[in-house]
């Protein structure tokens, strides 16, 4: 009987041990991808890379600063691990970069580069959404040299504007054309059916992106082969209008630099190149107001802003007089009509109310703001976002001038899965998964503009709702008549 029991026990450490093994061989043979930051934008990232991890053999690791945060996003998918991440524990980072695959930075961007340098130290391809910074781009040799792809610039604004773009560019130069103009605007906006204020906007995106856009110098460009210069006080009095089919009029104020993608896009000869930022028509002439008092100034700290009211922070711009009111002062200083609707729009943001306390401890203006803003337009549980891009591409082909225009509008599900986390993280995921399957191999450090990468993942992106309609339309350009401007 104990012999019995001896080899009955036997039997079972061997089954045992043998369906370990097998787990651990079939763990082996799946691909891994880490994805560093569970942020907003890494939503619709994480999801499709799940939702294709059973047909792809996928294991996904989804590191943060916060495990519940990563959690969150995995949904108990049993093809995922959760982890507390910091990238400043050098032991964690390089061993959860040796485990995988691919690497995806969703960080901020100036922490990107001690991923990048364990990429390349283990051999790792990597991607993520940022700009390539001058750093990044000086690992390119190393990166060729070892084969591996860093696929950079690959969210919505830089990359889906990178990949639609470049697209209709070659078209237009594979039939012989010859680009004369290229304009680009995209917006992060609130869908119409949650478009609830006076301003037509929500924050669906950073708010302290949104509060400091334009500055750092001024809006740089090309119209009609002039260059044309805007400094941040008057970037929001200079706009340009749009009309999206279907969802109304818009305007768009210029981006601080349209000229670092005339050499990438191959446009050195055209006569204009500008990217803006889309609005909806009203908003820019109403945030010059603020910018014009100062509220947008992130360069000092206010001392005793813990304490003040709203209405004495807006007081604060202004000057003393002993009997005006604070909205009366305002007005004079700003020439503001009793039935403009920029008063209308300055009260709804609760500027003038004395009960609403800052809170802040030696804030900047802009962190007031910023504070006051994120309570008004914040998105409502059940509201939707929407992201709008516009093209327009001038060119010659037989001596005739044309013009296409393409345009793209994203309605977001819900608070989790919104147009930002889809237009952003959709086109990483599907970078990723084809860079791990070799579908796009060139190695170095790049933004997505070859047909290898933006042809297939455009194409992709159609079946998630991210779609151009491009028309032809007759060119207009800035100067028919061919004056000097």
């Amino acid at each position: 009987m104990l012999n019995y029991d001896i080899n009955k026990e036997f039997v079972f450490i061997n089954i045992t041990f043998y369906y370990l093994r097998v787990i651990f061989l079939e763990f082996q043979k799946m691909r891994h991808i880490l994805v560093i930051g569970a942020g907003r934008s890494a939503s619709s990232l994480i999801k499709y890379l799940l939702d294709h991890s059973e047909a792809q053999n996928l294991h996904v690791t989804i590191g943060d600063l916060s495990e519940e945060l990563a959690k969150q996003k995995t949904n108990n998918h049993k093809n995922a691990r959760a982890i507390t991440f910091d990238i400043f524990n050098e032991a964690q980072r390089k061993e959860e970069i040796q485990k995988a695959d691919v690497v995806v930075s969703m960080l901020p961007a100036h922490l990107h580069l001690e991923v990048a340098k364990d990429c390349i130290t283990y051999k790792k391809h990597m991607v993520t959404a940022s700009y390539i910074s001058p750093a990044m781009q000086e690992l390119d040799t190393a990166a060729k040299e070892n084969g591996l792809v860093f696929m950079n610039e690959i969210g919505l604004d830089p990359g889906i504007d990178h990949m639609s773009a470049m697209k209709v560019l070659d078209e237009i130069r594979e039939k012989g054309g010859n680009i004369i103009l290229f304009e680009s605007f995209c917006g992060g906006l609130v869908a119409p059916e949650s478009d609830t204020n006076l301003w037509n906007y929500k924050f669906t995106w950073n708010p302290r992106n949104v509060v400091l856009a334009g500055q750092g110098g001024a809006a740089k460009f090309i119209q009609e082969g002039k260059y044309k210069y805007i400094p941040y006080s008057k970037l929001f009095r200079r706009t340009e209008f749009l009309e999206v089919e279907g969802y109304g009029r818009f305007e768009a104020y210029a981006n601080r630099d349209s000229l670092k993608y005339r050499s990438v896009y191959g446009l050195d000869d055209a006569l204009t190149c500008y990217r803006g930022t889309i609005r909806r028509v009203g908003y820019s002439r109403a945030w010059d107001i603020l910018v014009q008092l100062g509220m947008t100034d992130d360069s000092y700290t206010i001392d005793n802003s813990e304490d003040m009211s709203y209405r004495e922070f807006t007081n604060s711009f202004l000057p003393y007089h002993p009997t005006d009111t604070v909205e009366i002062k305002l007005r004079h200083a700003q020439k503001i009509d009793q039935d403009d609707i920029i008063w209308d729009k300055l009260v709804e943001i609760d500027l003038f109310n004395p009960n609403k306390k800052v809170g802040l401890v030696k804030a900047t203006p802009a962190q007031i703001l910023e504070k006051i803003l994120a309570e008004k337009w914040a998105l409502e549980p059940n509201d939707k976002d929407m992201i709008v891009m516009y093209h327009k591409f001038g060119y010659e082909l037989n001596g005739e001038k044309k013009q296409i225009d393409a345009t793209m509008v994203c309605i977001g599900d819900d608070q989790t899965y919104t147009s930002m986390a889809k237009t952003v993280g959709l086109p990483v995921a599907i970078a990723t998964l084809k860079i791990l399957n070799k579908e796009i191999t060139t190695p170095g450090v790049q933004l997505p503009i070859t047909k290898e990468v933006y042809n297939p993942i455009l194409k992709e992106l159609e079946d998630y709702g991210v779609i151009f309609k491009e028309m032809e339309v007759p060119y207009l350009g800035y100067n028919p008549l061919n004056v000097t401007n």
